[in-house]
């Protein structure tokens, strides 16, 4: 990994030096707790429309505080969960006495500022910084601070700022007492979307029995040598195999509405999208019209060159949902075989399929409303099988070197 660019960071509150973060730092007490039902209790920062609540709910655990700005994304999450503990509030306005005891947290902060959207202005950007909100709050809550955490976002937060973000991130987590691991999840292998997503899972104790960070699928090149360069950092590694369940087409969560059905283009919208297609483009789409039987494949529109061009996915997946602002955040959806084309765009209901919710209530949301929620969401089967296999072992102590029912962190 080339070495990385050190920049200061005025927002992250750290004036650690680099050669301290592995001192050990004095140990409290902590109690243990769960629900009556014996699941862990949770907060779920950056709750959104509550796409991390069902994962949690998924792996056993109950969700106890959830916290969130956008008035949409609470309507929407209050019609699909009991929301009594929802506190729709910047969480720059939090405090760590509001907290709740839980012994899982989450944040899926914002991704803007990580993003070109954003213009790479990384944590110190206005939406991305709320991750220092995050790290705040924990601190404040003391010893009452849950023993794992779940931290997701995009790729690119790796290499934000040279990848001084991903360090700064990591060093705040240790200075406030918690070991960390490092993740790429993709939901490609439980749903046909490809959306690789980053993870940070921390916990107050370290790992047991941690293995090493010999790059695989879940652990590639990169984080292999991020951790090599930064021997400082108190960082583990838990041994984790996904589970491959087969390959997922589109054909698993398409809607098929009639030939003749509204949402289809008109001839001359299609005419106009057949002649922006490269040859490259033009010739996968003839794959697909001259199947014997129907297939879907999903396109989005790009900026080639200075002009206005469509791409089609080569496979049966979809790409990236994201949150529907532009026309190059949409994505088409094509249906062709047995000499036919049709072409409309991606709907709310895909969206909520493709991220694992199929039977999410939209609560009256317009479409744009449900595909920014979504866009914004996690994929609900990818998060719950790392909190299942990962972090809620670690908020039980399963994981690491405290096994009994007094949990000591820093």
């Amino acid at each position: 990994m080339a070495m990385l660019l050190k920049l200061p960071f005025e927002n992250c509150n750290n004036d650690l030096s680099r050669s301290n973060l592995k001192s050990s730092p004095k140990k409290i007490q902590r109690r243990s707790g769960r629900t009556a039902s014996g699941s862990p209790r949770a907060a779920e920062f950056f709750a959104g429309i509550g796409m991390v609540r069902r994962a949690l709910e998924d792996a056993g655990c109950c969700v106890v505080f959830a916290n969130d700005i956008d008035p949409v994304k609470h309507k929407l999450y209050a019609a699909n969960f009991e929301a009594e503990h929802f506190v729709l509030k910047d969480i720059r306005l939090l405090k760590g006495s509001e907290i709740p005891d839980v012994e899982i947290a989450t944040a899926s902060f914002p991704c803007t500022d990580l993003s070109l959207a954003g213009k790479r202005r990384g944590l110190k950007g206005k939406q991305s910084s709320t991750y220092w909100e995050f790290t705040r709050v924990l601190e404040e809550m003391g010893r009452r601070r849950p023993a794992a955490i779940l931290i997701e976002n995009v790729p690119s937060f790796a290499t934000s700022h040279s990848g001084e973000d991903i360090y700064q991130a990591i060093a705040e987590l240790n200075r406030i007492g918690y070991w960390c691991d490092l993740l790429v999840v993709d939901a490609r292998y439980f749903l046909p979307q490809s959306r690789p997503r980053l993870f940070i899972v921390a916990s107050t104790e370290p790992l047991e029995a941690p293995g090493d960070w010999t790059p695989s699928i879940l652990r590639p090149e990169w984080i292999k040598g991020f951790v090599a360069e930064h021997p400082e950092l108190k960082m583990n590694a838990h041994p984790l195999e996904i589970p491959f369940s087969g390959s997922r087409t589109l054909a698993e969560v398409v809607e098929k509405p009639a030939p003749d059905a509204p949402t289809w283009w008109s001839e001359s919208r299609v005419a106009r999208f057949v002649e922006s297609l490269s040859p490259l483009q033009a010739k996968r789409l003839q794959a697909l019209k001259y199947c014997p039987t129907l297939a879907w494949a999903t396109a989005y529109r790009r900026t080639r060159g200075g002009q206005a061009v469509w791409e089609i996915r080569p496979d049966a997946l979809s790409g990236c949902l994201r949150t529907a602002r532009g026309g190059s955040s949409k994505q088409a959806i094509v249906e062709a075989g047995n000499n036919t084309v049709r072409i409309r765009w991606m709907t709310g209901r895909e969206y909520a399929r493709l991220q694992g919710a199929p039977d999410y209530d939209f609560a009256g949301a317009s479409e744009n409303q449900v595909m920014f929620g979504f866009g914004d969401a996690v994929c609900v089967p990818a998060v719950s099988w790392v909190i299942r296999n990962y972090v809620r072992p670690l908020a039980e102590g399963k994981l690491t070197e405290v096994h009994d029912e007094t949990l000591s962190y820093a």
